[in-house]
């Protein structure tokens, strides 16, 4: 008797007969005489493990993938950072410059630079900022080495003279409130940032509007010393601020237009192509001092 049939006998018997007692090894000889018997009739195929054929596309990738993703990825983002850098340098050196630049001062330069400010038609020198070779390029020398150079001390310190001489001028005349005095503050911050508009409009309609904003800011506090002179004679004199303050308004407007010249003329080429358009914007800024300054130097409580 072959496996087939000795297979075939025991499942005879225990559909038949069930009294018969089948071992659980009986059973499972069975099922493994069932499943050889058929391995054989398929012709071995049935128990041979299938194996995969390997990607020789995938392998490459796997293999060479993770470090050629890395490196790309590693000069892509250094390229991007190092570009985002540069622009960033290039907009902050163009549009801001450096701050410590502007505190570059000594006494010696206070006072001829307050000189040229306040008596513009006393400065026999040149209008021109000088400029010296830096890392490869022109740079602008300091305020300490350079009269025409443009700087924050003197218009901050111009503008907290303006605040102490306000409130003075309020306590003299009996009406000195804290109010009072945030109003003149901020009356003071408003005219200042007046000016800067006016002077930025002004060079950007002549086709210079990439001037560094510090320097802007700079000039435009300039007016501050003027108006805060001519309210301290004001105290003691009161007509004599209706004298004063206009010679200020035309020295501030002569030294904006002579510092504006020399800007247009070192970066634009429009103010050669159109010399009587822009004479006629140099004279509106010289003609918006007055409106400017007495209103900054009027004092109400």
């Amino acid at each position: 008797m072959d496996v087939t049939e000795q297979s075939a006998y025991i499942v005879l018997l225990i559909c038949e007969d069930r009294r018969t007692t089948v071992t659980d090894e009986a059973v499972t000889l069975a099922m493994h005489s069932l499943m050889a018997e058929m391995n054989i009739d398929l012709g071995g195929l049935a128990g041979r493990p299938t194996t995969s054929q390997a990607d020789p596309f995938q392998s490459a990738l796997y293999g060479a993938g993770p470090g050629l993703i890395r490196s790309g990825l590693g000069a892509y983002s250094e390229k991007f950072l190092g570009s985002s850098s540069d622009f960033m340098q290039s907009n902050i050196t163009q549009y801001l410059s450096n701050p410590q630049y502007y505190f570059q001062v000594n006494n010696q330069y206070v006072r001829n630079k307050l000189k040229v400010v306040l008596f513009p038609f006393l400065h026999r020198g040149h209008w021109t900022r000088i400029t010296e070779p830096v890392g490869g390029r022109l740079s602008y020398k300091p305020p300490v080495q350079d009269i025409n150079a443009p700087d924050l001390y003197i218009p901050l310190m111009a503008f907290a003279t303006y605040i102490v001489v306000a409130g003075y001028a309020l306590g003299v005349l009996g009406r000195f409130t804290p109010v009072a005095l945030t109003i003149q503050f901020t009356k003071g911050l408003l005219g200042w940032f007046m000016q800067v508009i006016l002077i930025k409009a002004l060079l950007y309609s002549l086709g210079s509007g990439e001037s560094p904003l510090l320097d802007i800011v700079a000039y435009a506090g300039y007016g501050f010393a003027g108006t805060s002179l001519a309210m301290l004679v004001r105290i003691f004199w009161s007509y004599s601020y209706y004298f004063v303050l206009p010679w200020f308004c035309i020295c501030t407007g002569v030294f904006l237009v002579k510092t504006m010249k020399r800007v247009l003329q070192g970066v634009s080429r429009t103010y050669e192509r159109h010399p009587s358009r822009n004479h006629y914007f140099l004279l509106f800024l010289v003609a918006a001092q007055f409106p400017m300054l007495f209103w900054l130097g009027n004092i109400k409580g």
